[in-house]
């Protein structure tokens, strides 16, 4: 009992394991801001990318053959 208590204070000690979880809590609230901002804005991109591929196409009717 003495051995996993002197593990677990250890543990506590060690600054590793509290970087981890902050690098952790960072990354989750990353994703979280580009999953809500794609859905957001997932139909206005949508609108966009078939405007720019209507664009291209009409240029590339417009080339001579």
């Amino acid at each position: 009992m003495k051995a996993l208590l002197s593990e677990v204070r250890a543990f506590v000690r060690e600054e590793d394991g509290v970087a981890l979880s902050e690098y952790l809590v960072l990354l989750g609230l990353l994703v979280g801001g580009v999953i809500a901002a794609v859905t957001l804005a997932g139909t206005n991109l949508a609108t966009a990318w078939n405007g720019w591929a209507g664009f291209f196409l009409s240029l590339d009717d417009a080339v001579p053959a």
